[in-house]
């Protein structure tokens, strides 16, 4: 079974943090919360209160098949200062585990040089801090084991890309239908 950590960092996008948590689960793909925090605790950007599985100086992350950064303010910046989140994503790039991000956080990707000659989508306005990245405009972009999207309108396409690069596409396409999803276009 694959297993993927969900980084929460004060400040997160609630939507985009949970809906990628609540589909994965469905599909039964193993999720770990992951507090960059020091505190199990964590308040998203919205004042909604989670509380995650672990913290991050908890988790062995060679057991995880990939990592999921959500976007919001400040998570994004939180995320991106760091260092574990930094090396994490780096080293999980490097080693062919998916690396996704949503929002505004795939500019912490970009900063961290993992999008260089990737396709990669964010939310407006970050586009500049996608360093070296073919920047799409699409809902989901994905590039191999790398995978980002726009916001928080497009969180259940996101969530359904990874059940696909995790699964199959078959599962997401079955996930979709059980949420009904798009079921009158």
């Amino acid at each position: 079974m694959k297993r993927i950590g969900v980084f929460l960092a004060e400040g997160f996008e609630e939507i985009e943090g949970l809906a990628v948590v609540d589909l994965l689960r469905r599909a039964g793909i193993e999720v770990v919360t992951v507090s960059i925090m020091g505190q199990k605790e964590i308040y998203g950007s919205h004042k909604i209160g989670v509380l995650a599985d672990a913290l991050f100086e908890e988790v062995d992350f060679a057991e995880l098949d990939g990592v999921v950064l959500p976007g919001g303010m400040p998570g994004t910046t939180n995320l991106g200062s760091h260092a574990g989140v930094n090396d994490t994503a780096k080293a999980f790039a490097a080693e062919g585990k998916l690396v996704a991000a949503i929002c505004a956080a795939p500019s912490v990707l970009g900063q961290a040089g993992i999008l260089e000659g990737k396709k990669a989508a964010c939310y407006p306005g970050f586009e500049d801090k996608l360093t070296g990245a073919d920047v799409v405009y699409e809902e989901v972009a994905e590039a191999g084991n790398i995978i980002t999207s726009r916001g928080m309108g497009t969180a259940i396409p996101f969530g359904l890309s990874l059940v696909s690069y995790l699964a199959t596409e078959q599962k997401a396409q079955e996930l979709a239908k059980s949420i009904i999803y798009r079921q009158g276009e």
